[in-house]
């Protein structure tokens, strides 16, 4: 495996490795963890987490829908670099990974992250076995993901 041609797969693995550091040796920014306990902070930064997971899903569109298929490649790249991006959005937001559903939200964005920093080109593998279940894994997660952020923002507004 050759990361030297994976960039966003390197910057997101470094930024992956300092969030679990931070977090196992509970280094903290005092400035951040006050500003983290904030509601307009957290709503703001919880915003930018959403939007983050949103446009994510804007390379299955590109794959889907034929009028953008030539913006697919283009796309993905973009797609993965944003990945490479999510540990330090994830640590913008919050320092800790939660408890109970927060918790589950948290390792499997963490897990699916991780999924997506070892993509097929990182793997150089060219089995479509090995594609299929990555692919359906990533996008599964992905799925998950996406159901628990909004089960998240209805918890956080209903009991605010």
């Amino acid at each position: 495996m050759v990361l030297s041609n994976n960039k966003s797969t390197l910057i997101g693995l470094v930024f992956l490795v300092a969030f679990f550091l931070q977090l196992f040796l509970k280094l903290e920014w005092q400035w951040l963890f006050n500003l983290q306990q904030g509601e307009m902070y957290k709503r703001w930064t919880g915003l930018v987490l959403a939007l983050f997971i949103a446009f994510q899903w804007v390379l299955s569109l590109t794959r889907t829908v034929k009028k953008w298929r030539p913006y697919a490649m283009k796309m993905q790249s973009i797609h993965k670099w944003i990945g490479a991006l999510s540990p330090l959005f994830f640590y913008v937001h919050c320092m800790s990974l939660g408890y109970g559903y927060l918790a589950l939200l948290s390792y499997i964005f963490i897990a699916n992250t991780l999924l997506g920093y070892f993509n097929l080109d990182v793997i150089k593998n060219n089995s479509d076995v090995l594609f299929k279940g990555w692919m359906i894994t990533h996008v599964a997660l992905s799925l998950v993901i996406t159901i628990l952020m909004f089960f998240h923002i209805v918890m956080v507004f209903y009991y605010k």
